[in-house]
């Protein structure tokens, strides 16, 4: 796809609106420059509109427009789970999670873990988020962006694209977090916009002209199979094209297992998403937890719907066969005109860069806060804070640039969305039970957290890589199915909400062993859990559209 004239003026208008806009907002805050706070937290200035936008600017990046589109071409609507169920991921967070953070002052995840257990869970969580957000999400984000706009423009293009998406990112860091809280609302919008574009120029062409509604009429038609919201198990007459499709999305086990995990554990207790809201107030950042909600029930159409059009103009003969499944959105954007395929560059950029940046002030405020000031420079004062912290930016995104020059990790050889979720999905069950027992159980001790991390990252490790040839293909746990590669897997959700019990179990039984009355467990009351009447019409509101699009696509 080359890019007109108009094309390039569109992108330019976008950069040079968000850069503009990110430097008056540095500006405002000039005066706080060298206040940590101020830097890693936007000093609690971030109003419930911002923090909405800013949480779906952060996690809609490269990974859900390639990777995520690329499952709706090849599985369907049954990706869009990971959206709705984060959804009400959100509003969970929103009543039961935050207010005891905020009750607590909780800045950072590794604090949140000293505060509750002990020094030694706090180091080792932050050295784990440390090496997962450089070494899994900023690699693959920064990969799988440059794949797709170079996809666009020219594969020539890719170390050129990387550069910029990166040197754009750190600009935007380095101005601290309200800076990068305010731009992701231009972000969220440009996104949704020209992901729409995308989506009704995509149905369009499907309807062969006659418009978006014909045209969305015609794939529920045309692919029937990929509008199914839970997989059926596979029997001995499936082909291996549909067991690794339910491998990747395991029908309705995954909702009692896996998918609840990965998104209660992205959305609560992950600095990257968290620290949006962690220096507002409880009503302010409640309103933006649910606003989110709302927000992530239409990403689906924007970054999985492309992929099943993909998918019906392939049999139409309008788009040549695939050579993977992450080539769905880029095939698709071909047929935009002048200057729109600008727009939906800028879009696709604007998730990138805001995913970027939101990556890297996290492993900037980890490192800061939880480790340099901690045990490096115990004395440091504002000005040395921050000056770390952007050093630490700057140092994170050269090594995510060295890890994808060559794509060394090997994110291209799985498809980008699954390689994120599964590679996530190792620590995910050890962490979640580690902190849903932290919060709400006021037994759980510092040992007994040290042990559910080990045991919930070793169980991911053996039902994920050795549980088949270990215990066998059936047992009263799982069943493991014929991966297409001479073995056989379990699907990752289901290994991954195996892990979690297996975790939680250990958690107790060495919990109950401790003493009754933990000084270090945080103090509840239901005074603390309760909203108000205006929010909670609204979580009605998201809660009935969800379970509408169930209903209708079950």
């Amino acid at each position: 796809m080359n890019l007109a004239t108009s094309d390039i003026i569109v992108f330019l208008l976008y950069f040079g609106i968000v850069a503009s806009y990110g430097y008056w907002i540095y500006q405002k805050r000039k005066s706080k420059e060298h206040d940590s706070k101020a830097f890693f937290l936007a000093e609690g200035s971030l109003t419930w509109w911002a923090i909405g936008a800013s949480l779906i600017a952060s996690n809609i990046s490269a990974e859900q427009f390639i990777g995520m589109s690329g499952n709706g071409y090849f599985v369907g609507i049954a990706v869009a789970a990971y959206e709705w169920i984060a959804a009400v991921a959100l509003i969970i967070i929103a009543i039961w999670f935050m207010p005891v953070y905020l009750k607590n002052k909780i800045y950072t995840m590794p604090q949140f873990l000293k505060t509750r257990y002990n020094e030694s869970v706090s180091v080792i969580m932050a050295v784990f988020w440390l090496f997962l957000y450089v070494f899994v999400n900023l690699t693959s984000i920064l990969f799988l962006g440059s794949v797709a706009i170079s996809g666009l423009v020219g594969p020539q293009y890719f170390h050129l694209i990387l550069i910029i998406l990166a040197a754009f990112a750190i600009v935007i860091t380095l101005g601290g977090m309200k800076v990068i809280g305010y731009t992701d609302v231009i972000q969220v919008i440009v996104l949704i916009i020209g992901g729409l574009v995308t989506v009704f120029i995509a149905l369009d062409k499907v309807s062969g002209g006659n418009g978006v509604w014909s045209g969305f009429a015609k794939i529920l038609q045309a692919a029937p199979d990929h509008f199914h919201l839970i997989l059926s198990k596979p029997d001995a007459a499936s082909t291996q094209e549909y067991i690794n499709k339910y491998l990747m999305l395991p029908g309705i086990l995954m909702y009692a297992a896996g998918q609840w995990i990965a998104n209660l554990n992205y959305w609560g207790c992950n600095q990257y998403i968290t620290q949006r809201a962690l220096g507002a107030d409880l009503p302010t950042a409640r309103k933006g937890l649910v606003f989110a909600a709302f927000l992530k029930i239409l990403m689906p159409i924007i970054v999985m719907l492309p992929g099943i059009a993909a998918f019906v103009l392939v049999q139409q003969g309008d788009i040549a066969p695939l050579a993977k499944q992450d080539d769905a959105y880029a095939s698709v954007l071909g047929f935009l005109p002048e200057g729109l395929k600008g727009l939906s560059v800028a879009a696709l950029t604007a998730a990138i860069v805001a995913s970027l940046a939101g990556k890297a002030n996290s492993i900037s405020t980890i490192f800061t806060l939880d480790i340099y000031k901690k045990y490096i420079s115990k004395q440091a004062d504002e000005k040395k804070l921050v000056l770390t912290g952007r050093v630490v930016v700057l140092v994170s995104m050269l090594i995510a640039i060295f890890f994808t020059w060559e794509d060394l990790l090997g994110i291209g050889g799985e498809g980008g969305f699954t390689f994120i979720q599964k590679y996530t999905g190792f620590i995910s069950p050890g962490v979640f039970a580690m902190f849903l027992l932290g919060l709400f159980w006021k037994r759980t001790t510092g040992a007994a957290a040290v042990a559910g991390l080990l045991i919930g990252f070793g169980l991911s490790v053996f039902f994920n890589e050795f549980a088949p040839q270990v215990l066998g293909n059936e047992t009263l746990l799982y069943t493991a199915f014929p991966n297409g590669k001479g073995g056989f897997e379990i699907p990752f959700l289901i290994a991954m909400g195996l892990a979690f019990l297996f975790a939680v179990l250990v958690m107790v039984v060495i919990s109950l062993a401790g003493p009754k009355d933990n000084p270090k467990a945080f103090a509840l009351d239901k005074q603390m859990f309760k909203i108000s009447p205006s929010l909670m019409a609204l979580i009605t509101v998201v809660l009935m559209l969800i379970a509408a699009l169930y209903i209708k696509f079950w």
